[in-house]
């Protein structure tokens, strides 16, 4: 569901796919080929939200911002099931495990990897191709050519699932 919000709509390029039951209010670019999947809410009422080509919003993920602090996900990302971000910076071919939350200011680096359940906190800068993981989040290692392939193989994924929402459901 696309919503209006003080006379911004939401701008969802024509091959991106959303979900019926999203929902995707205001101040939000959606680019092509991204994926928005169930339940997920993406609310731009104080800033803007930006999610990148051939990114995948997964099930049941609320993205907000706060005023001066938009919510901007790069291309090819992955943000996994009940993930919530917000006012934060999601650089590309960045993954973003379940159940985990980015907060505002917060800078997830090209090519990292959040696990599940992990809490980046405010203002935090992860950098580059970094393995992170915690309650607060800490910097584990550097990503190994295994994890960049496991990276490559959940986005490629959620791609193929896109291809089956569409063709069973026009």
């Amino acid at each position: 569901m696309l919503i209006r919000y003080e006379n911004q709509y939401p701008k969802v390029h024509n091959s991106a796919y959303i979900a019926p039951n999203a929902t995707i209010i205001g101040n939000v670019t959606i680019d092509a080929s991204a994926i928005i999947l169930f339940n997920a809410i993406l609310r731009g009422d104080l800033e803007y939200i930006h999610i990148g080509k051939n990114s995948n919003i997964q099930d049941l993920c609320i993205i907000h911002q706060s005023p001066n602090a938009p919510t901007i996900v790069g291309d090819n990302v992955t943000v996994g099931h009940r993930v919530t971000l917000h006012g934060c910076h999601i650089e590309n071919h960045a993954l973003i495990g379940m159940d985990s939350t980015v907060l505002d200011g917060a800078v997830i680096g090209e090519g990292s990897f959040v696990g599940a359940g992990s809490l980046v906190t405010q203002n935090k800068i992860i950098p580059p191709n970094s393995l992170v993981f915690g309650r607060p989040a800490k910097v584990i290692r550097t990503l190994t050519d295994k994890d960049r392939k496991e990276m490559k193989r959940i986005l490629a994924t959620y791609q193929s699932h896109k291809k089956v929402y569409e063709s069973e459901n026009s």
